[in-house]
């Protein structure tokens, strides 16, 4: 996990990724459209056992980086420890300050939801699929669908991804997540944009 010069770009486009990731993760759970399956999977849990959702989701990535270690330790870099530590943290202190700057009413109508959903989506898709596509680690839940594409060879990417998520989502419904078209979109979506996104990176960084 050393870290080069050469770098400093990729590294800057990580934690500008990791940001946006909470704060788009913070307003999908605001308009209740559902999250992304990994979010859905640690809002549950986190709900279940009375802890903050920041604090679970670095208890969670701790646990599967053991897996990762143990497989592909190659997977682990600056950007493992970005996501699994901040992002969490992140959502936590943006619905922090959206309890005390909105009124609870706020996202009470349809079309308010509708159009912060949209950007928000937008938003989450393309930070997580940067913050992948510049190979400076992946978190582990990320990091385990990629050792899980390379041991299952005829299995492309995308739809190894698309499986691992819908895993994800449905146990985090299990627990009492909101599952909606926010987590469906996300499901199906992530893996091929990450593809695009992957190649457009490589040009630029």
């Amino acid at each position: 996990m050393k870290f080069k010069i050469e770098n400093k770009k990729r590294l800057i486009a990580v934690l500008i990724a990791v940001f946006f990731m909470g704060l788009a993760v913070s307003l999908l759970v605001r308009v209740n459209f559902g999250t992304d399956p990994c979010s859905s999977l640690n809002l549950g849990i986190s709900s279940k056992l009375g802890i903050s959702f920041g604090t679970w989701q670095v208890i969670f990535n701790s646990i599967l980086l053991v897996l990762v270690f143990l497989f592909d330790r190659s997977q682990i870099g600056w950007g493992t420890l970005a996501n699994m530590i901040l992002v969490g943290y992140i959502v936590d202190f943006f619905t922090w300050v959206f309890d005390r700057l909105l009124p609870s009413n706020a996202f009470e109508s349809l079309g308010i939801r509708i159009i912060v959903l949209i950007p928000s989506l937008a938003l989450l898709i393309l930070s997580a699929a940067v913050y992948m596509a510049v190979e400076l680690g992946s978190a582990p839940y990320d990091a385990v669908a990629f050792i899980l594409a390379r041991k299952l060879k005829k299995v492309p990417f995308r739809v190894v991804r698309m499986v691992w998520d819908i895993t994800a989502a449905v146990i985090g419904g299990l627990l009492g997540s909101k599952i909606g078209v926010v987590t469906v979109v996300i499901a199906f979506a992530l893996g091929p944009v990450i593809t695009w996104v992957k190649e457009k990176v490589n040009k630029v960084l």
